[in-house]
């Protein structure tokens, strides 16, 4: 089990080339399903549970692992599906989202497959808005075509872990308040958990929040504004991306703004539930202005705060 993830010197290869590497696992015996195995720390046996009285309903309990306590989430019963029980095989998947660490009990974990961006699709639209995907891809398996469902992991903690947009005291800047009123930002995030923090932390502030789903997306907006021959700055106040996207993720996204000259100046923060130290340095490799990790409503307001004050 060990040797299913590869070590993070290689995968961060694959950043910044619009490619990403998908941990493949099952939660029942005919689907397959994945999570970016950036988001993954470890994947091992599910040792035995210690119970959490009065926990969320999906939570199986707790494991020890190397003397840390670690939530399990239950990811089948999660996403709607009767809970696991004691007789399946059960595989514990250790990740770190949005500077927690939590494990998913999933049933078999297959292998990693490494891909590109543009086969990862939107789920279609008739799914529905309270499903538990942000994408869906297709892979070769024993010579068929197998779809492949990519959970929306914010969407399922953001159900169990309550997230406060309060924001803290001295946060607000009381002399940029009246700058902040009509502004625009574009936001590209293929969760729609994540867009909705988003704008109830941003909009009662008298914000607009204008929602694309993914890098591609966010890119066409900006374009058409230029063919237009409107002026970026006039049209937002920055990009605000997610790393991770279907059809285009954040790295390329700003990639692509930085080459054309038209919306190169853009102010861009990179707001993903990746690990900080890396993503410092992609920031760095791609020219992003800021980087903050989800969810932190301070630090939304504060990367607004920062561009006003350049501004006005």
């Amino acid at each position: 089990m060990a040797k299913i993830l590869d070590s993070v010197d290689q995968r961060t290869q694959l950043v910044g080339e619009n490619r990403l590497e998908l941990l493949l696992f099952r939660i029942n015996a005919t689907q397959l399903f994945a999570i970016n195995v950036f988001k993954v720390k470890e994947v091992v046996k599910l040792p035995a549970l210690s119970a959490m009285p009065g926990s969320h309903p999906h939570i199986s309990g707790v494991a020890n692992i190397r003397g840390t306590s670690i939530p399990v989430i239950d990811l089948r019963a999660a996403i709607g599906f009767q809970p696991m029980s004691d007789e399946q095989e059960s595989n514990l998947i250790i990740t770190e989202y949005n500077r927690s660490v939590q494990g998913f009990r999933v049933g078999k974990v297959e292998h990693i497959v490494n891909m590109t961006w543009g086969d990862i699709l939107p789920p279609p639209k008739t799914a529905g808005a309270n499903n538990y995907l942000t994408a869906i891809t297709r892979i070769e398996v024993g010579g068929q075509t197998q779809l492949v469902s990519i959970i929306d992991v914010e969407k399922v903690l953001a159900e169990i872990i309550h997230y406060d947009i309060r924001l803290s005291e001295g946060v607000l800047d009381e002399s940029l308040v009246s700058e902040m009123h009509g502004r625009r930002i574009l936001i590209a995030d293929d969760s729609s958990t994540a867009r909705r923090q988003i704008k109830e932390t941003l909009e009662p502030l008298g914000i607009e929040v204008i929602e694309t789903s993914d890098g591609l997306q966010a890119l066409n907006v900006l374009k058409k504004w230029c063919d237009e021959g409107k002026s970026i700055q006039d049209e937002i106040l920055m990009l605000i991306t997610d790393a991770e996207m279907p059809e285009m993720d954040g790295y390329k996204l700003t990639h692509e703004i930085r080459s054309d000259k038209r919306m190169s100046s853009l102010f861009i923060t990179l707001n993903t539930s990746l690990s900080g130290s890396f993503n410092n340095a992609m920031v760095e490799k791609v020219g992003c202005d800021r980087f903050i990790s989800k969810f932190q409503p301070d630090l939304l307001v504060d990367v607004v705060q920062q561009k006003l004050r350049e501004i006005v």
